[in-house]
């Protein structure tokens, strides 16, 4: 079995759902989630797959010519903390960089919110490089505050 990343791909809602459905934990806001489906068919994707089959992505956003960033990224939880989301990463960051883009960010709970999945989330963010920028205390609602993360390429 070996890891393959394709992408940047279009239309990858089909291929995109299972995952995010499998992990309510993180995607459990019916509306966002049909969102996050919906983006995946028209925002650049990077697919990972084993023996062909999706076990995780990440969705870019390019907001200017200098600044993306990470719309959204879903991993199986049996692939999780197995280097998939580095992998992801790792190519994602090589293809905005050679489009020229400088600055990648991605939005996340913050840890003013005690749910230790997206403790582990930001733990993966700032073992990748990413810095925290700002907290959005009301962003996504009192009960969600939002942080955002930084990371130059």
């Amino acid at each position: 079995m070996e890891l393959e990343i394709q992408g940047p791909l279009l239309g990858q809602s089909e291929r995109c759902e299972p995952i995010l459905r499998a992990l309510a934990d993180w995607f459990g806001i019916e509306e966002a989630t049909r969102q996050y489906v919906a983006d995946t068919a028209v925002l650049p994707t990077f697919l990972a797959t084993v023996d062909n089959q999706p076990i995780g992505f990440l969705t870019l956003k390019q907001h200017t010519p200098y600044a993306a960033e990470i719309h959204v990224m879903a991993i199986l939880p049996e692939w999780h903390r197995q280097g998939v989301g580095r992998a992801l990463l790792a190519a994602s960051e090589a293809y905005l960089c050679h489009i020229g883009v400088e600055f990648l960010q991605v939005k996340t709970l913050s840890s003013k919110h005690p749910d230790e999945g997206y403790g582990r989330t930001r733990q993966f963010y700032l073992a990748m490089g990413f810095r925290p920028l700002e907290e959005f205390p009301t962003l996504w609602g009192e009960a969600n505050p939002c942080l955002q993360l930084i990371k130059k390429l």
